[in-house]
């Protein structure tokens, strides 16, 4: 009987599982990697829309409140809420504006000049710290400003009283030749075009010519007033229909792991709503307490400074440091006594909050170690800059939530804490 040369060994039944799982695995790190990259782009837009989003519990949060007082449709107790949000504002901003706005000048001006103060006196000691420096010279800008266009005024009039002949010369060579100008200039379509497809940059800087000094103030306006409008906008959005982003969300899930998608997702707008709301009554207290603490101590702009540690309170452990530096440089114009005074008033709020207030307000809501908050911070702000740094605590309540619900509970079985 003929012989047949044998054949190549059929494949084991599992390589082709193997392979295929290999693929599915490249093209998920690849898909990551472009996500990520995608983020880094445009982490500034998520971080505002994470912003609107944290507003949109905020409303969500109010809304549920009054459902306990008033048994009206959701949109109903939406409006309701957000007017009576926005009427505040008007009024704290019409009768409270004025005030806050003197003693924000006033203690700008006192800071700069404790600031060269208390320079000066470290300089002596051989010490030298440029953050005082930079303080102290952030208001020398308009004197100096005022000397060198007194002197380019002044020396610009000299020199068009006594023209010199060279000079005369050519004004009179360009006054009698207009029409060169004229033509180095695009005409017809040309011009159109160059003037229609000027980029935005030239358009800026021809603004900034216009304007002077006032156009970065005037854009950087803009620029507060229109982050502002969008997380006004996303937050109402949100509120208005929060289930409708929640079913969406999940419709990307699996089916089989929807019940975890909506139980991560539940959990986290409880801890965030349970987080903020605790934050403001924390925030509020300070505020409270540091304003009538320096005003009982005759420490001017005593307003002013409490309501920047109560809105510092935000941002846990740097935002505190600040307002309390702050406090300290602004009552060294009141003596020694009132320094001493405001330090007081100043350790005596922190050990309310840190003793007090925290443990009880939000220790359903958020129980993360201080260390590991600072280490978020700055982490956070050394990748996103200041958005990291204020969102810092939100965003790790968001994280914790994530790590019990899928690592804790789902990979390794075990209950979170």
């Amino acid at each position: 009987m003929p012989q047949h040369a044998p054949g190549p060994a059929p494949a084991p039944p599992g390589e082709p599982r193997t392979a295929r799982a290999l693929a599915l695995a490249g093209i998920a790190v690849v898909a990551f990697a472009a996500l990520l990259a995608l983020a880094w782009i445009s982490v500034a837009t998520l971080l505002l829309i994470f912003a609107g989003a944290l507003f949109g519990v905020f409303l969500d949060g109010l809304t549920r409140g009054l459902r306990h007082v008033l048994p009206l449709p959701r949109s109903v107790r939406l409006g309701i809420a957000s007017l009576a949000l926005g009427a505040c504002t008007v009024a704290l901003v019409a009768f409270g504006g004025a005030t806050v706005a003197q003693q924000g000048r006033d203690l700008g001006q006192t800071i700069r000049q404790q600031s060269g103060t208390v320079s000066d006196w470290l300089k002596a000691r051989g010490l030298d710290v440029p953050l005082l420096n930079a303080v102290e010279g952030t208001g020398g800008g308009g004197q100096g400003g005022g000397q060198g266009s007194g002197q380019g005024s002044g020396s610009s009039s000299g020199q068009s009283a006594e023209p010199g002949p060279g000079a005369t010369a050519g004004h009179a060579e360009k006054k009698d030749r207009p029409e060169d100008e004229e033509a180095r200039k695009p005409g017809g379509l040309a011009g159109l075009a160059s003037g229609a497809l000027k980029s935005p940059g030239t358009f800026l800087s021809d603004a900034g010519s216009v304007l002077g000094p006032a156009a970065s103030v005037i854009f950087g306006l803009f620029n507060a007033l229109g982050n502002v409008l969008v997380i006004l906008f996303l937050g109402v959005a949100f509120a208005a229909d929060p289930a409708s982003y929640r079913d969406g969300a999940l419709r990307f899930v699996p089916p089989r792991h929807r019940w975890r998608g909506a139980k991560v997702l539940d959990g986290m707008g409880e801890t965030l709503r349970h987080w903020l709301f605790g934050q403001l009554v924390t925030m509020a207290v300070i505020f409270l307490c540091t304003w009538a603490g320096l005003w009982l101590l005759g420490v001017g702009g005593s307003l002013i400074l409490g309501l920047q540690a109560g809105l510092l309170a935000f941002i846990p452990t740097i935002g505190p440091l600040v307002a309390g530096l702050v406090i300290l440089l602004a009552s060294l114009a009141s003596g020694l006594t009132a320094v001493l005074g405001a330090l007081g008033v100043y350790l005596a709020v922190q050990t309310l909050e840190s003793y007090v207030l925290t443990p009880v307000i939000q220790k359903r809501a958020l129980d993360i170690p201080p260390a590991t908050i600072f280490a978020g911070q700055l982490v956070l702000g050394v990748l996103f800059g200041l958005w990291g740094i204020a969102l810092a605590l939100p965003m790790l309540a968001v994280m914790k939530v994530l790590l019990e619900q899928l690592y804790v509970e789902e990979t390794l079985g075990e209950e979170a804490s």
